[in-house]
């Protein structure tokens, strides 16, 4: 892989009467920006332009109507469509989220077509003029995905998976069953490896229940579905524990023991991850072709307009996206044609090609980690 390749980054505009292309411009302006990636945007002339005005920008962009024609060393902006889309900041319509849908559908167009890298979405809200299922479910049923996939929430301290997505809590454990744990943790240790390049993954699984159950006084999820599991991704060799209670597992600090933490459910995740990551939390959606991730935040209608926006979750993702990347490039060469690389490593590329193959650790123990134990755990 060439290192000095910039990265070919598609950015959809997102809601129109959102923050989404103030995001995306205050992102962009950052200098070193069109040093590492050669960005598109993919939104309207019109409606970029009123943004640019209304937040008096700084940038310039270059329209083009097709992503072959987009040019190192300048932000391009993809005319998605010509139609008249009036922008109210503040205000959801249909019209606005609309809008930013039909960039999601050029840009997945485009991508089958191999015209950019990887894709980075701004904000969409679901809202009472707006209903949809969400970018991501959205961005995987137009792909035509086998499988659903898995999202990550991801800070420079924390990754965190959600096991179920966008449920009413009465309906989080009838979801949950034996095998679609173990599939979330695969999942979440694949991504963990290739994605994050992380060569043996430690994953800590979050209980159903407060207290982790209280030995089935509070639930028996725990016992029935998430032991069973963790205990049978330890003969696969996945370095999965818990269940942990959240309250013990964030209180105490020792979350930062383990390279991912698979929450239950939304509020469960979410919310330490956004006391955590404050403002500069990424979603990525691991398990798709695409590479493809968002700045963790809503469209923000409040503050639309007002050049209030904080663009560093958007900087994250942008960055996520080309590590991402990179990362997926680095795991599957050497996979690529392993007789080869094998031959080549006994004669001259030894400790860089051994380098590039994760060892299977000596010292792993089934269901249970060496670093500091955490109170609080159910039994293992």
């Amino acid at each position: 892989m060439d290192e000095n390749k910039k990265i070919r980054v598609a950015i959809t505009q997102g809601d129109t009467n959102g923050i989404g292309y103030e995001l995306i411009f205050k992102a962009l302006s950052e200098p070193s920006m069109l040093e590492i990636c050669t960005p598109i945007i993919y939104g309207s002339p019109k409606i970029a332009t009123y943004h640019h005005n209304a937040l008096d920008s700084d940038i310039k962009f270059t329209i083009i109507n097709n992503a072959n024609e987009a040019a190192d060393g300048r932000i391009n902006l993809l005319t998605t469509f010509e139609d008249e889309v009036k922008v109210e900041f503040g205000k959801p319509t249909e019209e606005s989220g609309n809008a930013g849908l039909r960039a999601i559908d050029r840009a997945l167009a485009d991508y089958n077509e191999g015209l950019f890298d990887v894709l980075v979405t701004a904000p969409i809200d679901n809202s009472d003029a707006f209903q949809f299922s969400g970018q991501s479910r959205y961005i995987e049923d137009h792909m035509e995905c086998e499988g659903q996939g898995l999202s990550i929430l991801v800070s420079d301290s924390l990754r965190m998976a959600l096991a179920t997505r966008n449920l009413p809590l009465h309906q989080v454990s009838e979801s949950i069953t034996k095998e679609s744990i173990e599939n979330a943790i695969k999942k979440f240790y694949t991504s963990l490896k290739r994605d994050f390049r992380i060569s043996n993954p430690r994953i800590a699984v979050l209980s159903v229940n407060p207290k982790a159950g209280d030995n089935g006084l509070l639930g028996t999820e725990e016992q029935d579905i998430l032991i069973p599991a963790i205990k049978e991704l330890a003969e696969q060799d996945i370095q999965a524990f818990g269940p942990y209670a959240a309250d013990k597992l964030f209180g105490s600090g020792d979350y930062d023991y383990f390279d991912g933490i698979l929450a239950m459910y939304y509020d469960q995740g979410l919310a330490p991850f956004r006391a955590i990551a404050a403002d500069e939390g990424v979603n990525y959606t691991a398990g798709l072709p695409i590479v493809r991730t968002s700045p963790e935040m809503s469209a923000s209608f409040d503050i639309a307009g007002h050049n209030e926006a904080e663009p560093t979750a958007m900087l994250h993702a942008i960055f996520n996206a080309i590590d991402i990347f990179r990362h997926r490039k680095e795991y599957d060469e050497p996979l690529a044609d392993p007789l080869q690389k094998l031959y080549h490593e006994k004669r001259d590329e030894g400790a860089k090609v051994r380098y590039a193959i994760p060892k299977k650790r000596d010292d792993r123990v089934a269901g249970r980690t060496d670093s500091k134990p955490v109170d609080g755990a159910a039994a293992e």
